[in-house]
């Protein structure tokens, strides 16, 4: 098997992680069960989830690998149960944000056999002989239910030939190899290498840019006996970032000009490339191979013929002279090193001495906000422009001298005070807990406030969950698992997909079939005067079902003009008369009677990481957005301006949240728990 592991630009996103590994057996009881790969993505990642891919193929593999008396089949089923164990473990501790955000593919290969299983959105496509099949097809993907947490179900056993070709890719990675054709273009390769790969990708190479996942190839061939230990194939990082090869000239030709002392560079370098020749063998490793040559001195100004005794240098020994040489490069080496910290600590004090100036002239306008309050937006602009200053020099901070370390760390805080004011930003040490679930009863993903209660519900489990403030809590059974909820008038309406509407009205169910429009995704929904208004991120169309009478609705409309801007590359959607859409790039756009009207210019502070819910209706005043990954919910007017910032360490597994029908409480979804904010204070 030949293994080729291609990442495209990653850590382009802050909340998005994937990775791929491959095991390859490292001795002969690991051989029985053969070789191991697994795919691995998470979206929306939280800060304590970065590790969390590694996690699972660390379980994954240590167990696979503990199982050698067993087949293949049989060794990959036993790792699986024991990462459902982890991962119920996980939840039951309230860390639930990777529900519905994990997309992860485990297969192992033995003899030309393939037992493979996967969860979430990764493809697994079989090349065989110029035919594409997709072969995950074959999976009948079980119900997740809380408990116990069955997230890997059924496995798929099968017969691979030689020649074949294993692709594994990431969503929005075969959705563009689809979009591009590369597929069929992989396909036309008949013996499969990289540089053919590459060659194919290279034809897209600037879309690629645009596009972030994994595409891990696996070729199969007859092998004679197993890869060395550690081998795992051959990674390739394809990104914008390009690294600039080490030359010792550009290296060391700009210092040895400051020296002065005569010296041609040219020479000086020759002679470094000349010493150190390629390393040869020896016992206990490779070691490099010194090799003395002259340097030529070419003195700048003539100087005094002297005489000057005759005096016989004692014949040195070359391993001396090395030793010598080495030393002379790191006494070179230190002395440059110096002078460059000397020359970096003088650009950060400068750098510091302007931040300083940028905070005074902010300062001042801040004196001057009574008398003209439209300053305090430029004080605002200037604290933000001292914040992206100051803070590369915060990063940097540990390895700078302690009086260097105290002015940075003076002048941050500074800013942030003046920050967290003009931002109306409230930090929360202890949030009113209003409710927290028993993992065991039920595991929530999504919620609705109506009238004085909250449902909650999961696209994961059946049922519902009631809490009021008279309830500890209740579950009300429904044999159905919900993806969509909302809350319009005298009753609650549960979407689940593909097209079945569930209505709860004064506790009686009622359940509707809506026509749909073929091709069509129902990812948002939002309702406005009882009409129902569906989002379809990926074709970016908003879809409308106009309200008839007695719970009927009339058939499927596209609801924006053929000419205008998509709602493409979306998040969340919210409807007050106008439609509000929070986009992939962490903005805002209106859209009004069928048409795109503006982008809010959003300029607060902290910036924009990666917001995931917007909300508001007709009977609100402002938007409301949830960032879990800066632990807050923002209030904004419906011109993009700060009301007021709710930020609190507890708020670490943000999921959802709703307001009460007055608007005076925002409860928030945050794990296990349900946290409550009253909002009379702005």
């Amino acid at each position: 098997m030949r293994v080729f592991e291609f990442h495209f630009n990653p850590n382009v996103k802050e909340d998005l992680i994937f990775d791929s590994f491959c095991y390859e057996p490292e001795n002969i009881y690991e051989r029985r069960v053969g070789s191991l790969y697994l795919v691995g993505f998470l979206k929306n990642v939280l800060p304590q989830n970065l590790h969390f891919l590694d996690r699972l193929a660390k379980l994954i593999k240590d167990q696979y690998y503990r199982s050698t008396l067993s087949t293949p089949e049989k060794a990959l089923k036993e790792s699986l149960r024991q990462c459902n164990e982890f991962l119920e473990g996980i939840a039951k501790k309230g860390d639930v944000s990777w529900l519905g955000n994990l997309s992860f593919a485990v297969f192992s290969l033995k003899n030309f056999e393939l037992n493979f299983t996967k969860v979430g959105e990764n493809k697994i496509i079989l090349v065989r002989k110029g035919q594409i099949i997709d072969i995950d097809k074959k999976l009948r993907f079980q119900d997740i239910e809380p408990y116990p947490l069955k997230i890997f179900g059924n496995i798929v056993s099968g017969k691979l030939t030689e020649n074949d070709l294993i692709l594994v890719l990431t969503k929005e990675v075969f959705d563009f190899f689809q979009s591009q054709n590369l597929l069929n273009e992989i396909a036309k390769i008949l013996s499969f290498d990289e540089k053919k790969f590459k060659s194919v990708i290279q034809t897209k190479e600037k879309e690629f840019l645009k596009i972030s996942g994994i595409c891990l190839a696996i070729f199969l061939q007859k092998e004679v006996g197993y890869p060395a230990k550690g081998w795992v194939g051959k990674r390739e990082i394809i990104s914008p970032s390009s690294y600039k090869e080490f030359s010792l000239k550009e290296a060391f030709t700009p210092y040895i000009k400051k020296l002065g002392a005569g010296l041609n560079p040219i020479v000086i370098v020759d002679y470094f490339k000349k010493l150190i020749k390629k390393p040869r063998w020896v016992a206990g490793g490779w070691r490099p191979q010194f090799k003395w040559v002259g340097v030529k001195w070419r003195p700048k100004i003539k100087l005094p013929q002297l005489a000057i005794p005759k005096f016989k240098f004692p014949k040195l020994n070359k391993n001396l002279i090395s030793i010598l040489a080495l030393i002379f490069c790191l006494a070179l080496g230190f002395f440059i090193a110096n002078q460059e910290e000397k020359q970096q600590l003088k650009i950060y004090q400068a750098t510091l001495d302007q931040i300083q100036k940028t905070v005074n002239e902010a300062e001042t306008f801040l004196i001057l906000k009574k008398t003209n309050p439209q300053v305090e937006e430029k004080a605002n602009t200037l604290f933000r422009e001292s914040w992206e200053e100051i803070s590369p020099l915060v990063k940097v901070s540990s390895k700078l001298p302690k009086n260097f370390q105290a002015q940075i760390f003076s002048l941050k805080d500074a800013i942030s005070k003046n920050l967290y004011q003009l931002n109306n930003l409230v930090e929360i040490s202890e949030p009113e807990l209003f409710f927290e679930f028993n993992p065991r009863e039920f595991v929530p993903q999504k919620m609705i406030v109506f009238e004085k209660e909250i449902y909650f519900f999961s696209p994961y489990s059946q049922n519902l969950f009631r809490v009021s403030k008279e309830s500890k809590g209740e579950i009300i059974e429904i044999d159905k698992k919900f993806n969509l909820g909302v809350a319009p008038d005298d009753s609650i309406l549960l979407f689940s997909k593909p097209n079945q509407l569930s209505i709860l009205k004064e506790g009686n169910f009622n359940q509707f079939f809506l026509e749909t429009i073929e091709g069509s995704n129902y990812d948002e929904l939002s309702p406005y005067k009882f009409s129902l208004y569906f989002l379809d991120k990926k074709s970016g169309e908003i879809i409308k079902y106009p309200y008839l009478e007695n719970f009927k609705w009339d058939s499927p409309q596209l609801w924006l003009n053929s000419q205008t801007k998509k709602a493409i590359e979306t998040k969340s959607m919210a409807i007050d008369g106008s439609i509000w859409i929070l986009t992939e790039n962490n903005e805002i756009d209106r859209y009004l009677r069928g048409s795109y009207k503006e982008t809010l210019k959003l300029e607060f502070w902290p910036y924009f990481k990666n917001p995931t819910k917007i909300w508001t209706s007709p009977d609100l005043s402002y938007l409301y957005l949830l960032e879990p990954a800066q632990n807050r919910i923002i209030v904004l007017t419906k011109d993009g301006k700060i009301v007021k910032q709710f930020k609190s360490e507890k708020f670490d597994n943000l999921l959802d949240f709703a307001l009460s029908p007055d608007a005076k409480t925002i409860y928030l979804l945050n794990g296990l728990k349900i946290y409550k904010l009253q909002t009379t204070s702005y």
